[in-house]
């Protein structure tokens, strides 16, 4: 076989037997051509896989072409060469070669099979020349004359030829009837590509038709409705047409997106041709109103001065040292950074009552913005943060939205309350709707379902809150950055009452401090014997309710102010508030067998809770009682199985395990109480039991054990370490892993107190338990 020159085609497959006009632009195609003419040769026509390269190598074309006669070129003012080709016979590609300037192959003719005339060939042909004469007449573009040219030939490789020239089809489809040796194939494989065409073009004409009569319908009703507005404006001097030009003003006035203006613009024209009493005008009136009046380019000044916002941020709360300072970090990067700063949510974390909302308002007060707040608690439908669409009775664009336009502003700080109590059911899931509105990356064009334009969120501060992280979902928590917020402590409520609740208190009573006076005694007392929280709400409604009681003995005295200030002493205090609702726990008397104290966390801040075990006659059975969750008692029997497989070391080995029964309880059954940190004080209780050992009940402890002895890190160390001071109690044993971060903590709380850090059972047991040699 010889090599041709190869002719590289785009958007076209050239099919034996037809000559067609083909016009090159490539340089190293017209190399090919005219190497072709030079020399009488012919040339081989493919066509390109990707019809936009613009120099395909031998891998971008096909592999099946056809050799062609070159019957003339010429060379075109603009240097376009024409050339008339001749399709000569389909060939096959064996290799192709890359010249200097041009590609050549070597090529091999297709051998037709399957050419014997018989009745399922020429049943294939009468179809195909009534699918082809069907589609000649639907395809306007068609030339005239081709349906009874198809007619006139009898070979029925030309005639395939010749219609796939012809009609429109995909380059693929057209390359696959080029490379089929196959003629019944390349017959059956034609009368589909006519048959779905037909198709396509009897759908085309359904659609056209459709669409002419409604462009008729719709001019009518034009007419009719431009009679409508010149008897309108006759009737009221114009007052509708007043309204659409006002209405045209404000779209302008509110410098919205040019796209978004566009859409109000259309949907004003809609409106202005209605009838103003139908229901359906006060629809369009409402959406065009809720696109004008959003804040698409009003946006508040941000000003931010650090010295000033720690002013405020210590103004609004006491404590909460490190939140403040995250705070300011967040504000001085924001200052520095402007622009170019990533987007950040902020999720206060922390029990009820500590300040998280307060704490977003004061953020919005630092930095000038305006502050907004919307509660996500119990919130199950979708729609409530993308909105409903337009279709609904009643329809309103989404909360997100809502806030904006009561905002004024599209940057204001928008609290996102209660982010941890989202729910969902059948209407969808709200937090995954969350999902676009809280990341920087899309809330740019965030589109609600309502206003159906996309508006930008990106300036806009977020600020979440939640009580715990275990129900956010983890996309969710993942678009946010958690900063935590500790309970308070006896101490710290006492400031915050003197400085901030009692001052409002007396102003929303009706009193001043001349009427009223409670010392830092009866606030202690009321805190520890009224309330149980981590917060201050429940401080706040006792106070109040001192407070009323005060203003109801004025009002009884002819509602004259008291000549005397009415001091709250803790008899009085008793008597307002009635019996104490708390009481402290019960700590062991010194030298008690088998009852340990150790510590705990709750969300109401730390406690001291007492574990008791007991030995008994029975069969080797260990019960647990006091409402013991899983882990708790999981720590117990990793104490139990420390102490069974270091029988030897605590004088055990004669010890008659099933014969005896060990009972582990920890008072107040009606709070759950689980976790892994009461591990040595659970091993401390039963070793003591087992030993008839008397526990030193001046320590109070908390810890992890391993099974091997070690003691592992807690959370929770400040809380911890004030519930013990609270109680009284001046040694604490804690983990050796929590002495750095038990160092950092004020001086206040760790004075009076003395901490062991230990790293093994044995070392507590050598503290708290009495020597043997004392039995």
């Amino acid at each position: 076989m010889s090599l041709h020159p190869v002719l590289p085609v785009r958007d076209m497959v050239i099919f034996p037997g037809v000559i067609t006009p083909v016009f090159i632009t490539r340089q190293s195609s017209a190399k090919a051509v005219e190497e072709a003419a030079a020399n009488g040769e012919l040339i081989f026509i493919v066509a390109q896989k990707h019809p936009t390269l613009e120099d395909p190598g031998p891998n971008d074309l096909y592999m099946s072409g056809t050799l062609c006669r070159l019957l003339r070129s010429i060379r075109l003012p603009d240097g376009t060469t024409k050339a008339m080709i001749e399709g000569g016979w389909r060939c096959r590609v064996l290799r192709y070669v890359e010249g200097m300037e041009f590609i050549k192959a070597d090529v091999k003719k297709i051998r037709t099979t399957n050419n014997i005339r018989t009745k399922e060939v020429e049943a294939l042909r009468r179809s195909i020349l009534s699918a082809f004469d069907s589609y000649a007449k639907m395809n306007t573009r068609m030339p005239d004359g081709v349906t009874s040219a198809v007619d006139d030939i009898t070979d029925y490789e030309s005639m395939v030829d010749v219609i796939c020239s012809q009609a429109p089809f995909k380059i693929p489809d057209k390359q696959y009837i080029l490379q089929t040796a196959d003629l019944i194939e390349r017959l059956s494989f034609l009368l589909r590509l006519l048959i779905s065409e037909n198709e396509y073009l009897a759908l085309e004409h359904q659609i056209e038709e459709k669409v002419r009569s409604e462009i008729d319908k719709g001019q009518r009703d034009y007419y009719l409705r431009e009679q409508l507005k010149v008897i309108q404006d006759e009737l009221d001097n114009g007052e509708g047409v007043s309204e659409i030009e006002e209405l045209r003003k404000k779209v302008e006035q509110a410098c919205m997106p040019e796209e978004t203006a566009e859409r109000v613009q259309r949907e004003i024209t809609r409106y202005s041709k209605m009838a103003p009493i139908s229901p359906e005008a006060t629809v369009a009136k409402n959406y065009i109103e809720w696109l004008i009046d959003l804040p698409w380019s009003v946006s508040s000044e941000e000003h931010i001065n650090l010295r000033h916002a720690k002013k405020i941020l210590n103004e609004d709360h006491y404590g909460l040292q490190e939140v403040k300072e995250r705070i300011l970090e967040f504000l001085a990067v924001r200052k520095l950074a402007s622009e170019d700063m990533r987007a950040q949510v902020l999720c206060f974390v922390g029990p009820p009552g500590v300040g998280k909302t307060s704490l977003g308002r004061s953020i919005a007060r630092t930095i000038g913005r305006k502050f907004v707040s919307m509660s996500l608690g119990g919130m199950r439908d979708e729609a409530e943060i993308r909105g409903h669409r337009r279709t609904y009775v009643g329809a309103l664009p989404g909360r997100i939205i809502q806030k904006i336009k009561q905002a004024g502003t599209n940057n204001p700080v928008l609290l996102m309350d209660e982010i941890d109590k989202i729910g969902s059911d059948f209407r969808g899931d709200p937090a995954a709707a969350l999902l676009e509105v809280l990341d920087p990356e899309q809330n740019c064009n965030f589109t609600d379902n309502y206003i159906e334009a996309a508006f930008d969120l990106s300036k806009v501060m977020f600020i979440t809150t939640a009580n715990s992280v275990a129900t956010i979902p983890r996309p969710l928590l993942d678009r946010m950055e958690m900063i935590y917020l500790p309970g308070y402590v006896a101490e710290e409520k006492i400031k915050i009452a003197k400085r901030h609740l009692l001052p409002r208190i007396y102003k929303e009573h009706g009193l001043t401090e001349f009427d009223i006076s409670i010392p830092d005694n009866t606030l202690k007392h009321v805190i520890a014997s009224y309330t149980m929280e981590a917060g201050v709400r429940g401080l706040d409604r006792l106070l109040s309710k001192i407070a009323r009681k005060v203003a109801a003995n004025i009002v009884m005295h002819n509602g004259k102010h008291a000549q005397k200030q009415e001091i709250i002493s803790l008899q009085t205090m008793r008597e307002m508030l009635g019996a104490p609702k708390l009481h402290p726990t019960h700590i062991p008397k010194r030298g008690a067998i088998g009852a340990a104290i150790g510590l705990a966390w709750t969300e109401t801040g730390g406690s001291v809770l007492v574990i008791e075990s007991a030995v008994m006659e029975g069969s080797g059975h260990v019960s647990y009682t006091g409402n013991l969750g899983d882990i708790m008692q999981e720590s117990a029997q990793t104490a139990l199985a420390y102490l069974r497989s270091r029988a030897s070391t605590y004088n055990l080995t004669n010890f008659e395990w099933q014969k005896r029964d060990i009972h582990i309880h920890v008072p107040e059954g009606a709070v759950p109480k689980d976790g892994p940190s009461a591990g040595i004080t659970l091993a401390l209780s039963l070793c003591s039991a087992l030993t008839g050992r008397e526990i030193d009940s001046s320590y109070a402890m908390t810890g992890e054990m391993t099974l091997h002895g070690e003691v592992l890190p807690i959370g929770g160390a400040r809380e911890k370490i004030l519930a013990a001071k609270r109680a009284g109690i001046k040694k604490l044993i804690l983990p050796e892993d929590n002495r750095a971060e038990v160092q950092e903590l004020s001086e206040w709380i760790l004075s009076g107190i003395k901490i062991y850090y230990v790293q093994s059972v044995e070392k507590v047991f050598e503290l708290a338990l009495a020597p043997e040699d004392t039995l």
